[in-house]
């Protein structure tokens, strides 16, 4: 009788999976192929890595990831405050809009306007979902061993693609 393949480091892990956060659907494999990535190498947020291990295929599990093991908790020294007039016209000044500037380096980064005043735009740099609990749906679909150059490059090679 063969052993029955469990998640394990060094596996990769095909999973369906539904990301809810505050009671609504931010991210789901459904319609998709499901996603697939190296078990111990940080491929996906710690919290849900390490619940999958022992997970055999076919076996489903609701796995709720704390901030400190997702996104992370809020950085408040993530909120800059930035003049109004260095906002071009075209972006709309609204709570919640998101925006793509340029760090000192010229790497671009995401910001979501927190607040306005008269004067000033908040822009939030933390993660959208920094500070959040995570509530995940997932279901193993598949397990194969990683070959020896996936455990060396610590991530999927689908579709033998070539480095």
């Amino acid at each position: 009788m063969s052993e029955v393949l469990k998640v394990q480091d060094g596996q990769v892990v095909s999973m369906d999976y539904t990301l809810h956060v505050d009671g609504e659907v931010l991210d789901t494999s459904a319609g998709h192929e499901p996603l697939e990535f190296l078990q111990g190498a940080g491929n996906i947020i710690l919290g849900l890595e390490q619940e999958l291990y022992g997970m055999a295929i076919g076996e489903d599990k609701k796995v709720v990831v704390q901030p400190d093991e997702g996104y992370g908790a809020i950085d408040p020294e993530a909120f800059v405050e930035v003049p109004k007039e260095q906002f071009p016209p075209s972006i709309p000044l609204e709570v919640g809009t998101e925006i793509q500037v340029t760090d000192q380096d010229g790497r671009p980064m995401q910001a979501r306007i927190d607040s306005v005043s008269d004067d000033a735009v908040t822009l939030d740099f933390n993660h959208p979902l920094a500070g959040k609990e995570l509530h995940f749906n997932v279901k193993v679909v598949g397990l194969r061993e990683a070959t020896d150059e996936e455990n060396e490059h610590g991530h999927v090679h689908s579709g033998g693609h070539q480095h």
